[in-house]
């Protein structure tokens, strides 16, 4: 069964909630699975040392994930803007697969949480695409096709899912529009690996 990899980094829980989601979307598509994975936190202090299994969620990711996926689904809380720095530390050591073209022609999209509504969703999710788009992928949005993408007050834009988490006391689940477009932008990527498959055996 063809795996769609969700790789993402969490730090309290929105980014994984929208993950989790994305999984329910790639999973209605029949014949595809998601497989989650996260990246393990880095720290400025060059000693620290972190557990080769995380305590909670899904599993650090290993490359071979990576070669194996039919599609990727990258995600990660917004950092000033940007994708936060254990993302993009695990993505600086893709090298080796960017010479080898594994990810090449694969699908692909983007994922954020932010903790207020114009905290960066955008830029942060831009961010994501650039080494993508080094890798060969093929990008994938969310179209105005999806008719919630035109109604939500919270997030969701056409550049990828996302969601409006509020901090502390006032932090908020996932509303019921950010999550149906995150099982959209789940189906999408799992609809077009799929078709990309039956088209190579055809």
């Amino acid at each position: 069964m063809p795996d769609i990899l969700v790789l993402y980094y969490s730090r309290n829980g929105a980014t994984r909630a929208l993950a989790r989601q994305i999984g329910r979307g790639i999973e209605a598509v029949p014949g595809m699975h998601a497989r989650l994975r996260t990246v393990p936190p880095v720290s400025p202090d060059t000693e620290a040392k972190v557990a080769p299994v995380p305590e909670e969620g899904a599993p650090f990711v290993d490359k071979q994930d990576l070669r194996d996926c039919a599609g990727l689904i990258l995600g990660s809380p917004t950092r000033f803007g940007n994708m936060a720095a254990p993302l993009k530390y695990f993505l600086d050591s893709t090298s080796d697969l960017w010479l080898s073209g594994s990810l090449a022609g694969k699908p692909a999209a983007v994922f954020t949480s932010t903790a207020s509504l114009h905290g960066g969703q955008e830029t942060t999710l831009l961010t994501m695409m650039l080494p993508l788009l080094h890798h060969g992928m093929l990008l994938m949005g969310l179209p105005y096709t999806e008719p919630r993408l035109s109604t939500t007050s919270s997030g969701g834009t056409p550049y990828g899912a996302s969601h409006v988490a509020g901090t502390g006391p006032a932090a908020r689940e996932l509303s019921r529009d950010e999550s149906e477009l995150a099982q959209a932008l789940g189906r999408r990527v799992a609809e077009v690996a799929n078709g990309l498959a039956a088209g190579s055996t055809a």
